[in-house]
């Protein structure tokens, strides 16, 4: 979670916060953000079923069309949250790990294990946050600041699997 100093939280998110605003039950990824202890892993978690039911109903081109318009809408549902709450980048807010690993599986070899170590990736560049993730996140405020990040982490992670694919026969 990123928070400075001078963010407090005002409210203590449960499902009913969830359901007092559609920007909320988003940002919260459907209540996946409410679990107690990682709810971004828990997040990341909520893309592997929308993939499965996106790629298997959609052509690559509408599921790109989607993909922008869930980011799009998750710099929205991102920033309203954040201020109901008080606090920007709050770690249940967990819509940017829905669309960063949702893009990352789209350019995801098919077998489990490119999904394991995709989802593996993924996780660890989220929470590392190398250059210039981090400089994102601590830099880059409101929805906009919130989902970016996510996407850097995407992008190292589909950047190491493409080197661990050029090596695999």
């Amino acid at each position: 979670m990123s928070t400075s100093d001078h963010d407090e939280l005002r409210v203590q998110p449960s499902w009913r916060f969830l359901f007092r605003h559609p920007a909320h039950f988003l940002a919260f990824g459907f209540g996946s953000g409410l679990a107690r202890k990682a709810p971004g892993t828990f997040g990341t978690l909520v893309a592997f079923p929308l993939y499965w039911f996106l790629s298997s109903h959609v052509s690559d081109a509408w599921f790109l069309f989607i993909l922008i318009w869930s980011f799009a809408l998750g710099v929205l549902a991102c920033d309203i949250t954040g201020k109901s709450l008080g606090v920007a980048d709050f770690g249940g807010i967990v819509w940017d790990e829905v669309v960063a690993m949702l893009l990352v599986l789209f350019f995801t070899p098919a077998g489990w294990q490119w999904s394991v170590l995709a989802f593996a990736l993924f996780r660890f560049f989220d929470i590392v946050k190398p250059p210039p993730i981090g400089h994102f996140d601590k830099n880059w405020h409101g929805g906009l600041g919130v989902m970016f990040d996510d996407i850097l982490a995407a992008g190292y992670a589909l950047l190491c699997m493409a080197i661990v694919r050029s090596f695999l026969p």
